[in-house]
């Protein structure tokens, strides 16, 4: 069969078909000296190139990256683009030594093994990406490495791994540094995720160092966040929010208070995922990914406010409002940023799940309880015997009441008499507030400015 030439990728190569004798290559358009051998039983992707020593070429030196049932195209291009550039400065991609006179090309190809020499942080990450993604780690995870991977480490992306087993002294150093210019929170993630690529890559690659050359670093303390707030703190940040302009904003974080839900969870929530029938709202990818899916139980409260913030969000953002709850003038639709100036809103984010769960004491919910409302692990042997959505129906939502009630009792009577808390939570107050809205708008005179001719 004739030699075939196009860009690879995973789906045409399900595509192609098995040689009539023999085997053939399939060049790829995209990166010069990378293709594919299809033969008979495997398809396999390969590198080839031309070594040169003492300014002449030695030799063309041909290596095999894996099989395509093995890895990606994704992975086996980052791999092949590192080959490459190791050929190209005169080093044979497992040999590890620099050429000094002619060799013939039979003497330099190397056995076919899926094992990676000299691999760069580069190339680990896009295998360690890949196997993130089939153990189906959430896309907010994934970021997060990729940000500490390709931001934080963007000098040492194209330095082997081996240098750093070897070098231990300069991880640290590294740590040392970030925790300088970027704090110590940052400096230990990130650090945890070179220590986690590190040993992913040498699953395949046994001739890096054993001792990961994180174990060199001095972690940074890191104390839990005590930024909650109390019953008596309560009043002051509902006026707070009550002072916020958009309405789809405030809602929001009132729900993050109202159900403790991590802020990244609750921007992706969609009207579907409401079922008012049994009163709870679906997140099929908390923080954990889809595996940790729940449901959380709606007291009266968050349902008026889940009703509030589609409305407004009908009228601010008619077609994103079709599917997301919290909707925005954003790439995804929905809000995409949930931070606020701490001059104008106080506490947001993880502040509001500290404080439910601090709440939650006063409200009389039990340790037990808080944890499975807040969707976090139960220790003890014991968790495994019990089934949350045995629970749901009933018991936690009645859980979840008091807490509700607990915080809005703590505002007494601000709630009738505060004019701003007036207009955002009395009754009837969306529907009058979208109703003037209407007709101020109805009332505006659009002219269109004189054009003048030429």
């Amino acid at each position: 069969m004739t030699d075939l030439r196009f860009q690879i990728n995973d789906k045409a190569i399900e595509r192609l078909p098995p040689p009539e004798n023999g085997r053939y290559i399939v060049r790829d358009t995209e990166l010069k000296g990378f293709f594919l051998v299809v033969g008979a039983r495997k398809k396999t992707f390969t590198i080839q190139g031309d070594l040169r020593g003492e300014g002449k070429r030695a030799a063309t030196v041909r290596v095999a990256i894996g099989d395509t049932s093995e890895m990606s195209t994704r992975a086996a291009r980052a791999v092949a683009k590192e080959y490459l550039a190791q050929i190209s400065r005169g080093q044979h991609p497992k040999g590890g030594g620099r050429i000094s006179k002619a060799t013939t090309a039979a003497a330099l190809e190397a056995p076919v093994v899926p094992n990676i020499v000299g691999i760069t942080l580069r190339a680990a990450w896009e295998r360690y990406k890949i196997s993130m993604v089939r153990k189906k780690r959430s896309e907010r995870t994934i970021e997060s490495y990729r940000d500490h991977i390709e931001r934080i480490f963007a000098g040492w992306l194209d330095t082997p791994l081996t240098e750093l087993g070897n070098d231990p002294a300069k991880v640290a150093a590294k740590h040392d540094a970030i925790t300088e210019e970027n704090g110590p929170y940052i400096a230990n993630g990130s650090m945890r995720t070179l220590r986690a690529v590190y040993n992913h890559a040498r699953k395949t690659n046994r001739e890096l160092p054993a001792d990961n050359p994180v174990g060199s670093i001095d972690w940074n303390g890191e104390t839990r966040r005590d930024t909650g707030m109390g019953l008596a703190d309560l009043k002051g940040w509902f006026l707070e929010l009550a002072a916020i302009d958009n309405p789809i904003r405030r809602e929001f974080h009132l729900f993050t208070l109202l159900s403790a839900c991590r802020p990244a969870a609750l921007k992706e929530a969609k009207v579907s995922h409401i079922d008012l029938r049994r009163r709870v709202l679906h997140v099929p990818k908390p923080k954990g990914g889809a595996e940790r899916a729940f449901d959380i139980p709606l007291s009266r409260q968050m349902i008026m406010c889940l009703m509030r913030a589609i409305r407004f969000g009908r009228l601010m953002h008619p077609i994103e409002a079709r599917e997301w709850i919290f909707p925005a003038d954003s790439a995804d639709g929905h809000l995409a940023e949930q931070k606020e100036d701490r001059k104008t809103l106080s506490k947001w984010g993880n502040d509001l799940r500290q404080t439910f769960r601090t709440i939650a004491t006063p409200a009389g919910v039990s340790e037990l309880d808080a944890r499975m409302l807040m969707n976090h692990s139960i220790p003890g042997v014991n968790a495994g015997y019990i089934t949350r959505h045995k629970l749901l129906e009933d018991h936690l939502r009645t859980q979840q009441q008091a807490v509700s009630t607990t915080i809005f009792n703590a505002l007494r009577e601000a709630t009738s008499k505060d004019e701003k808390l007036v207009a955002w939570l009395a009754l009837g107050a969306t529907r009058r507030t979208i109703r003037r809205a209407k007709d101020e708008f109805a009332k505006r005179e659009v002219t269109a400015p004189a054009h003048k001719l030429p």
